[in-house]
C-alpha cells in the first residue's frame, strides 16, 4: 500500500476525486462529468477518465449525492448499487462516508444507507470543524448550496436527510451553472415591464454568469440548455428565450442588466438563508464565512454584504497554489480524503 488516500464525491452530474500522499499533502484534485442519470457506465467512464490520477494501490473513501437520480426507484437502492459497483472499482477496502457513523463497508452502507445518502455537505463541515473555532461553511455548487454551522469541533446543522435540510435553509436548489433560469425568480424585468420566465428549459445559470463575466472556465462541464455553443452571445440567445425575445441589435442592449438582475437574485436567495442559519438560538453572532464550490465567488460577495469575514476553503487545505482553486471547487472530496486520513491514523 502506498500510503496515499483517494477521496471520492460521486455526485449526479460529476465525479470528483483528491489525493493525498503519504505525509497527509494534497496532490492531485480533478472533477469529470458524470451524468450518473444516464446509467452505472457514465460512473464507470468517469472513473476511468480519472484513473491516472487514482494508483491502484491506494485507499479510497468515497462520499456521495448520486442516489439521489431518477436512475434508481429511491435512495436505499441508489446507496446501496453505487457502493456496489464503486467497491469493484476501487476495491473491498474502499469505505463510504456515514458521517456520524464513521467509514462502512460496502455492506454496511448498503444496510446503513440514510447516514451515507448525500452526506457530502457533512464531510466538509466536520473537516473543517477538526481546526476548532466557529464558521458557516457556504458550497455553492453548479446545482445546490449547502449552508452550514460548525462550532467547537462539531458540525452544528439541524437537517440530516435532504427534505430537513431544505426545510432548516440549510440546502437551496440554486446553483451558478445547471440551475433552469425558471427556477430562480417568479418574474423578471425586461423591456419596462414584469415578464413571468417561460416554463422551458431554455436557459440555465451558466449563460447568467456567462453574461456578467462571473463563470469560472470549469464550472459548466455539461451541455447547454439547446446544446449549443458556450459563448456570450449564444448564453444571450437562449437568456432572451426566457422572456419571449429573439437576440437583435435592441435585445442584445437589454440582455446583460438582465443577467445582472438573475444574478442579484440568486445572491439575495442564498443571502436570506444564510441570515436565516445564522439568526438560531446558541449560532456565533458573526461567524467566519468559509467559501467552497465553483461558485465561490458569490459566496465572497454574500459575506462583504453581510459584514462578515470569508475564507477560502481551498487556501486552508493546501500551501500550493495551483491546486487551492480545485481544492475549493471539489471541497467534499478533499475533506472525506483528509477524515479518512486521520481516521486511518487515529
Amino acid at each position: 500500500m502506498s500510503g496515499e488516500v483517494l477521496g471520492w464525491d460521486v455526485g449526479g452530474a460529476h465525479l470528483k476525486l483528491a489525493r493525498l500522499g503519504g505525509d497527509g499533502a494534497l496532490e492531485a484534485v480533478r472533477i469529470v462529468p458524470c451524468p450518473l442519470w444516464k446509467g452505472l457506465d457514465e460512473l464507470d467512464r468517469a472513473l476511468d477518465a480519472l484513473g491516472a490520477d487514482a494508483p491502484a494501490d491506494a485507499v479510497s473513501a468515497v462520499t456521495m449525492t448520486g442516489e439521489l437520480v431518477d436512475l434508481w426507484p429511491d435512495r436505499a437502492t441508489g446507496v446501496a448499487a453505487l457502493s456496489d459497483r464503486l467497491s469493484q472499482r476501487l476495491g473491498p477496502q474502499t469505505r463510504f462516508y456515514g458521517g456520524a457513523d464513521g467509514f462502512l463497508t460496502a455492506g454496511e452502507a448498503a444496510k446503513r444507507w440514510a447516514c451515507v445518502a448525500s452526506a457530502n455537505w457533512r464531510a466538509t463541515a466536520e473537516a473543517l470543524a477538526l481546526g476548532g473555532g466557529d464558521g458557516l461553511l457556504i458550497d455553492i455548487g453548479s446545482t445546490t448550496a449547502d449552508l452550514i454551522l460548525f462550532s467547537g469541533g462539531d458540525v452544528t446543522a439541524l437537517g440530516s436527510t435532504d427534505a430537513s435540510r431544505m426545510a432548516a435553509e440549510e440546502l437551496v436548489y440554486l446553483g451558478v451553472a445547471r440551475t433552469p433560469v425558471m427556477a430562480v425568480a417568479p418574474r423578471l424585468p425586461f423591456g419596462g415591464a414584469w415578464i413571468t420566465p417561460m416554463a422551458e428549459h431554455f436557459a440555465t445559470t451558466a449563460d447568467v454568469f456567462r453574461l456578467t463575466g462571473d463563470l469560472p472556465d470549469d464550472a459548466d462541464l455539461h451541455p447547454a440548455a439547446d446544446g449549443g455553443e458556450k459563448t456570450r452571445e449564444a448564453s444571450a440567445r437562449r437568456l432572451l428565450r426566457m422572456v419571449g425575445a429573439d437576440l437583435d441589435a435592441e435585445t442584445g442592449r437589454l440582455v446583460e442588466p438582465l443577467a445582472r438582475w438573475i444574478a442579484e437574485a440568486v445572491l439575495r436567495r442564498l443571502c436570506d438563508a444564510a441570515s436565516c442559519v445564522q439568526s438560531r438560538r446558541g449560532s456565533p453572532v458573526t461567524p467566519t464565512i468559509y467559501g467552497a464550490g465553483v461558485g465561490q465567488f458569490l459566496t465572497a460577495r454574500l459575506a462583504r454584504r453581510l459584514g462578515l469575514l470569508y475564507r477560502d476553503v481551498g487556501e486552508l487545505w493546501t500551501d500550493d497554489a495551483r491546486l487551492a482553486g480545485a481544492a475549493a471547487d471539489c471541497a467534499p472530496a478533499v475533506a472525506v480524503a483528509r477524515l479518512y486520513a486521520a481516521a486511518l491514523s487515529a
